[in-house]
């Protein structure tokens, strides 16, 4: 659910810049197929690879982090002003420490 109003800003991008509906449709279902076969890679090599909490855990948050740096902060900087980026890291050190703490 938390992608959703992602997938709807990136629509609306797709849609200002000329994009055809079919093709802004054409191009999220490829998004889902190809998230899906990841998603599936990665669960069945979840019991092989040794530690791989600590790979997923990273790899998500890399993720998480480009979303967030590539198209959230730039407008929320414009809207939010300067302290968009010290409330970001403040809860990233809350997920830290939750995750830490479990």
């Amino acid at each position: 659910m938390s992608n959703v109003p992602e997938g709807a800003a990136g629509t609306t991008s797709l849609r200002a810049t000329g994009a055809s509906g079919r093709r802004v449709f054409a191009g999220w279902a490829a998004l889902v197929v190809l998230s899906a076969a990841f998603a599936g890679v990665g669960f069945l090599l979840a019991d092989v690879t040794p530690h791989q909490g600590i790979y997923v855990e990273a790899f998500a948050g890399g993720a998480v982090l480009t979303v967030l740096a590539d198209s959230m902060m730039p407008e929320a900087f414009r809207h939010g002003g300067r302290a968009v980026g010290l409330l970001t890291v403040l809860g990233y050190i809350v997920a830290g420490t939750l995750s830490v703490a479990q």
